[in-house]
């Protein structure tokens, strides 16, 4: 259901604009990735929860764990109001930034610089409307009825190394997904090293979905970039049996860390999907400015 869905969306969808493009693919793919996790989680966790529930859960709330939503309509849980501010400041800080690269780009400077500067500030600010905002809201309203949801992207600066940025920290919805139905089942059947790098190209192939597919171009490249993460997490451990351990120790690993995830970043978004996607989205004409 989850490959058909997303198949289908993609061909519906062949003569629209790329943006109107992946939002369709993403809709559909997390109703599959829904599906799939109930399914998942019912049965490692036998439960049961009402149709309005599901409902709910799968079209309310971007998290993989079903189960949480079979308390909502009891009482607030404690959080919730702080979640929701958090999410207000973190949804205007980003707003502030797109603005500011719109600003930019009147100015009608054109030059490589200013193109990156905008890019950056319409990459930060779109994260922090969506990630840090708006799904920070959704977490607090939902505790406010009684469901114990959690900021799906949890202070990833906080973060002590790459496991914990890609395990705890960033897009737990997506973690969650890939542990649940990737890498749990494969870890009982292959070495775990192996199975963690699998799980890694799964992410990748999702985010190809919601990134190149859109586009159509691109393709490789932000699978390419989750294969990097996976093997350089494999690289941690094989240096942890080894006794080195400077990649977790204060500076020095968080330096390592941010290295990682940061350098190879244009591989993941790529020039097409910025040019095509990122830019319009602001109402920003990419090949315009770059004339």
């Amino acid at each position: 259901m989850f490959l058909l869905g997303t198949l289908l969306a993609e061909r519906l969808s062949l003569h629209v604009h790329p943006v109107i493009r992946m939002m369709d693919i993403i809709l559909v793919m997390f109703i599959g990735m829904k599906i799939i996790s109930i399914t998942e989680s019912k049965k490692q966790n036998d439960f049961t929860i009402t149709f309005s529930q599901w409902l709910s859960f799968s079209f309310g709330w971007a998290g993989m764990k079903a189960e949480i939503f079979k308390t909502l309509g009891q009482k607030s849980l404690p959080g919730w109001k702080e979640m929701v501010l958090s999410g207000i400041s973190r949804l205007i800080i980003g707003l502030l930034l797109v603005f500011i690269a719109k600003y930019i780009y009147s100015l009608e400077v054109k030059s490589s610089l200013n193109a990156l500067i905008i890019t950056i500030l319409l990459l930060v600010g779109f994260s922090l409307f969506l990630h840090f905002g708006l799904l920070a809201i959704s977490a607090g309203l939902w505790r406010y009825f009684g469901v114990n949801t959690y900021y799906l992207f949890n202070a990833p600066i906080k973060s002590s190394g790459l496991n914990t940025f890609w395990s705890r920290r960033w897009n737990l919805a997506f973690s969650e997904m890939t542990s649940m139905a990737v890498y749990r089942p494969l870890r009982e059947k292959i070495d775990s090293r192996a199975a963690i790098f699998i799980a890694f190209l799964f992410s990748g192939l999702l985010h190809e979905a919601a990134i190149s597919l859109p586009v159509n171009k691109g393709f490789g490249l932000p699978l390419l970039y989750f294969g990097i993460q996976g093997a350089v997490l494999i690289l941690e451990q094989f240096l942890a049996k080894m006794k080195i351990h400077f990649f977790k120790e204060g500076f020095v690993g968080k330096i390592w860390m941010w290295f990682w995830i940061i350098a190879p970043a244009p591989i993941l978004f790529h020039i097409h999907f910025i040019r095509e996607i990122v830019w319009p989205l602001a109402g920003l004409d990419f090949f315009t400015f770059n004339k």
